[in-house]
């Protein structure tokens, strides 16, 4: 018992966060997955969340191995943490529904209808193109990049203090913006404006990217609030507070990219501002 306790409380607090939120991924990833096995039609992306955990818990335990026996090895404890908030959050981003059924994005509708006079993603047709999607659908996939792009060049640079501060930050951001998906649940423009929708969104080069998006949320409920928002703001600070090239670097990229999570009908605009509430 000692030992357990002495663990458990050597743990980091992003370790620790992934601890919390591994049990409840794997009920309502588990409660998911027998609900649609009874109806004897399970989803790719529900059979695709149950194979995530067994890889998760395997990850898992080779970390404790590699941490046990070769203690020094500090990038692999200073980044799998990041690897299995990603995981936690794709899993708990399919079965909101299975936690709070509660849909809110009829009030942030409303929210938006007040503040503009219109709904900016309907708003937004009448400058759809082909090229212009593409560009968009880039912009909106850059999110990958911008949420580790001053994380990793500060850990190259061997600045660990700078490097733990920017991806404690990043991590607990992510498992507050599940929190709230949970109890905030909302369906995203593309979905519960379809019906007013009158233009369709085609992109070229990118139509795939934009496919596997698409494909992969097809039933989300993790509009609000923006989570590629507030993490891209929080690189955006951390870059210009530590890395003042990298900031400039970035503007107009996360710039492009709040603009494509309008154009490509991902969020509405106070999906936008809660974002970046959540990252202040």
């Amino acid at each position: 018992m000692k030992k357990i306790l002495k663990r458990v409380f050597s743990l980091r607090i992003e370790e620790t966060v992934a601890v919390l939120f591994f049990a409840p991924m794997v009920y309502f990833t588990s409660k998911a997955y027998y609900f649609f096995s009874v109806k004897g039609n399970v989803p790719a992306r529900i059979q695709g969340d149950m194979q995530r955990i067994w890889v998760t818990v395997g990850v898992l335990l080779l970390f404790l191995l590699i941490v046990k026996i070769k203690p020094n090895w500090r990038i692999v404890r200073d980044w799998l943490p990041f690897g299995f908030c990603i995981a936690i959050y794709t899993n708990l981003h399919d079965t909101v529904h299975f936690v709070n059924a509660a849909d809110i994005h009829h009030l942030l509708i409303k929210i938006d209808q007040w503040m503009f006079g219109v709904q900016p993603c309907v708003w937004a047709e009448q400058f759809i193109s082909p090229t212009l999607t593409d560009i968009f659908i880039l912009a909106y996939a850059n999110y990958f990049v911008l949420n580790i792009c001053v994380a990793v060049v500060l850990y190259f640079q061997k600045r660990y203090t700078e490097f733990r501060y920017v991806m404690v930050t990043t991590i607990v951001c992510y498992y507050i913006g599940y929190f709230l998906f949970i109890i905030f649940p909302a369906a995203p423009p593309r979905l519960a404006l379809k019906a007013y929708f009158t233009v369709t969104l085609h992109g070229q080069l990118m139509e795939p990217i934009k496919h596997a998006i698409e494909l992969s949320a097809q039933d989300s409920r993790g509009a609000f609030p923006s989570l590629h928002c507030a993490v891209s703001f929080i690189s955006m600070f951390f870059g210009w507070r530590y890395l003042r090239w990298m900031f400039w670097l970035m503007l107009p990229m996360v710039i492009m990219l709040v603009l494509s999570t309008i154009y490509l009908r991902h969020h509405y605009v106070i999906d936008l501002i809660a974002g970046l509430v959540l990252a202040i």
